[in-house]
């Protein structure tokens, strides 16, 4: 049964129409672009929020009319609230900026709607991001942006795994390290602009520590390329979120190829 409300909340260092001003016009900026973060990271080059009731929330693709409409508004109150209802699941959404002693505190409450079946509560994953860019908008590497290589790592515990990469070896972490008890299915730790992911040893993979993933600018001609030379071809070209496929060398490798961004 999908339970029926999810929230989450953080404080900002600003004065609440300053964050909600901060949080609407600059969401392409404080969203971190991970091969998971958008609903098609092979396309996607924005999020956008259309200020004012009947905007739309947006994940923007290659050409400027080409977009996947996420929500639209249904209650814009510029320093204290901003709602709107889900165009890909049944929830509504309500974010509120509240005045705090030298902040806000900034609280999203994602709701079920009355009748309704799917909800993607992503918010209480996602919402620490706010915070973070706040703390470097100066920086002169924003938006962040993945290299084209990354390293993949199979763990029996990835969350245990990804805590002591942190402390021992200095690891850090454009999200967050996994607290204790929690069990993410998907941990990226940083090393400048170079990833590593952290996944769960299953049956599946038992003799598989590592693999390399690789983002090319055209995947469907990589993957003809790689098939009529004669590489093992673990899994053809599929989404979820980001479009890849899967690869054994001539020693049995793993290689993950996946789609670039178009800004990537």
């Amino acid at each position: 049964m999908t339970k029926p409300s999810a929230s989450a909340s953080v404080e900002v260092a600003t004065d609440p129409h300053s964050a909600f001003r901060i949080f609407t016009e600059e969401i392409d900026l404080w969203w971190v672009r991970g091969p998971i973060n958008f609903w098609d990271s092979a396309r996607a080059t924005a999020m956008q929020i259309e200020p004012g009731v009947g905007g739309r929330i947006l994940e923007v693709y290659a050409l400027p009319d080409d977009v996947l409409e996420l929500g639209t508004i249904t209650d814009w109150q510029p320093g204290s609230l901003l709602a709107y209802r889900s165009s890909v699941d049944d929830t509504e959404t309500r974010i509120s900026f509240d005045q705090l002693d030298g902040g806000t505190r900034v609280t999203v409450v994602q709701t079920l709607v009355q009748g309704g079946e799917k909800a993607f509560y992503f918010w209480a994953n996602i919402l620490h991001w706010v915070p973070q860019w706040f703390e470097r908008r100066n920086a002169p590497d924003n938006p962040r942006e993945l290299d084209r290589l990354s390293v993949g790592l199979y763990y029996e515990d990835p969350a245990a795994a990804a805590r002591w990469l942190h402390t021992v070896f200095g690891l850090e972490s454009w999200d967050k390290i996994p607290a204790e008890g929690a069990d993410p299915t998907w941990i990226e730790l940083h090393v400048g602009k170079s990833a590593i992911l952290l996944f769960k040893l299953t049956e599946e993979r038992k003799g598989l520590d590592h693999e390399v993933w690789v983002y090319v600018d055209d995947l469907d001609a990589h993957f003809a390329r790689s098939t009529a030379n004669g590489a093992k071809i673990v899994s053809e070209i599929h989404t979820h979120g980001y479009t890849r496929y899967e690869a054994e060398d001539l020693e049995g490798h793993r290689w993950i190829f996946a789609q670039a961004r178009p800004s990537q």
